[in-house]
């Protein structure tokens, strides 16, 4: 389907150079939001990793939470 736009109440499709533009915007957004999701993934992981770490070492939960606020 064509992408239109609307200027002054006046829908027209877009140009070449409007729909190239627009997905190259829209490639470079998918990168960003894969990025984030990356990082919150990561984030997530090293959280559950370190908690693990510290019962290994013979922490309590309670002491975790203390320590972590978590």
């Amino acid at each position: 389907m064509a992408r239109i736009k609307i200027v002054n109440n006046i829908e027209s499709p877009f140009t070449a150079e409007e729909e190239a533009a627009r997905d190259a915007w829209e490639a470079q957004d998918k990168i960003k939001q894969q990025a984030f999701d990356d990082a919150q993934t990561k984030k997530s992981n090293d959280s559950s990793s370190g908690k693990t770490k510290l019962k290994d070492l013979g922490l309590t939960d309670d002491e975790i939470k203390a320590l972590i606020g978590k």
